[in-house]
């Protein structure tokens, strides 16, 4: 019989859990450079997960009330989820004695149209799965879109939504009390694309709540710089587009993207001629230019 691969057993077993992987990982190394975001905003990140794992278990839970959740908020593609892998990842590194674990929920498995199952989902995988984890070791739980977990009761109506989706909320904010008492040393990270959707009671449950932001020049100019220094890896030529003029007007014509629309938009400047696809090397920084153009144009629709 061939083995069973273990991220699929978790998925199996653990109705909720995407996967589970133990800490530091090669694959996660790389992403906290990948997001060029403020050094001020990752310092701060990184503190506040280190003394969630340091210091919480020391001091009266009744006077600093640390629940163990931090929240990334932004619009989609400013990197929150590969800030929150790799955040994981240096947190690990910082503490190897530590062993740290790693569970990543998908939420979107936890909804039921069955009345009362997702209240059920909820609590067995808060106070079942996420506790038993916990329970044999320092744990860092990723709680990708949270909004779509934690609703904000007061915008939902008894007569729209079932109270199913209400019951899971509730559900979710006390099973999170519990497992702040019982587990110091687990941390949660969500992300939201949609902050305003989460129900108030998380958001003060959070011990950090942090808003990444659109990409600035300085930080839109080195995601440009790095996207290029990729296709350079293989094209070496590739990397005189950082001298070209037309670099400078491809950094300002990309504000207003995020990092992820700017990264497609380089990758997407090989593309308005079959030669250079077929020869990279031959691209042009008017290439560039364009192609931020068009990304700009198409994402102000």
């Amino acid at each position: 019989m061939a083995p069973i691969d273990p991220v699929r057993r978790v998925r199996i077993s653990a109705q909720g859990i995407h996967v589970e992987h133990k800490l530091p990982r090669k694959e996660f190394a790389s992403l906290w450079d990948a997001i060029h975001v403020d050094a001020g905003i990752k310092d701060r990140l990184l503190s506040q997960a280190l003394l969630n794992f340091t210091v919480r278990s020391k001091i009266d839970r009744a006077r600093v009330p640390m629940h163990g959740i931090i929240l990334l908020a932004g619009k989609p593609g400013t990197g929150k989820t590969s800030l929150a892998k790799g955040l994981a990842d240096r947190v690990a590194q910082m503490l190897p004695k530590a062993r740290l674990a790693y569970l990543e929920v998908e939420p979107h498995s936890l909804q039921s149209s069955s009345l009362g199952k997702s209240q059920k989902a909820v609590t067995d995988l808060f106070a079942i799965t996420i506790a038993e984890r916990a329970a044999q070791g320092p744990t860092f739980v990723l709680l990708d879109e949270v909004e779509t977990l934690i609703v904000d009761r007061s915008k939902l109506s008894m007569d729209a939504n079932p109270i199913d989706v209400h019951r899971a909320t509730d559900a979710a904010l006390v099973q999170l009390d519990h497992l702040a008492e019982a587990h110091p040393h687990l941390l949660f990270v969500a992300t939201s694309n949609f902050s305003a959707a989460i129900d108030s009671a998380f958001h003060s449950r959070c011990d950090l709540i942090v808003d990444i932001p659109l990409p600035e020049t300085a930080a839109i100019r080195s995601i440009m710089e790095d996207t290029i220094h990729a296709f350079a890896h293989s094209y070496p030529k590739v990397k005189a587009l950082l001298d070209k003029p037309a670099f400078a007007s491809a950094v300002s014509a990309a504000h207003g993207l995020d990092g992820r629309q700017i990264r497609k938009a380089v990758a997407s400047a090989f593309t308005f001629e079959k030669k250079v696809a077929l020869d990279p090397e031959l691209v042009s920084g008017e290439h560039l230019l364009q192609a931020m153009q068009l990304a700009k144009k198409g994402h102000s629709r």
